[in-house]
């Protein structure tokens, strides 16, 4: 896949259940990030620190426009239970994916001289996968 602009971007997440996953309305930015822990086992004589890899994890964030027509993700994360939920970078392209289970965080922002705001994090409940 060739780069590509952000603009096509799109969460899908399940909003009121853990079923369906559907668009997330007015979002304008997400991030995805993938870590390991990582376990120091550096012993007397070695010449630098040594690391061995713990399990992975994933987390993810998204911002946007509050819209008062749907929950949005405010359910998902006012509830405990993990959803299902699909990040394309480029939604054009349906093929080229992550997905799994997160558990989701909400916040809500405004300001006098500005629109309302959301913004979240959600963390993995299962394995996510890239697709494409």
């Amino acid at each position: 896949m060739p780069r590509i602009a952000g603009r096509n971007g799109r969460l899908y997440a399940g909003i009121a259940s853990a079923g369906t996953a559907e668009p997330i309305a007015f979002l304008s930015k997400w991030g995805m990030s993938f870590a390991s822990e990582k376990y120091d086992v550096t012993a007397f004589g070695d010449v630098t620190r040594t690391y061995v890899a713990g399990l992975p994890d994933s987390q993810g964030t998204y911002s946007g426009f509050y819209d008062t027509s749907t929950a949005q993700l405010y359910t998902a994360a006012t509830d405990g239970v993990a959803r299902k939920f699909y990040l394309y970078a480029d939604n054009t392209t349906t093929t080229s994916y992550w997905f799994g289970t997160g558990i989701f965080d909400f916040s809500a922002d405004g300001d006098v001289g500005g629109p309302v705001t959301i913004s979240g994090s959600f963390a993995a409940a299962t394995a996510v996968i890239k697709v494409g």
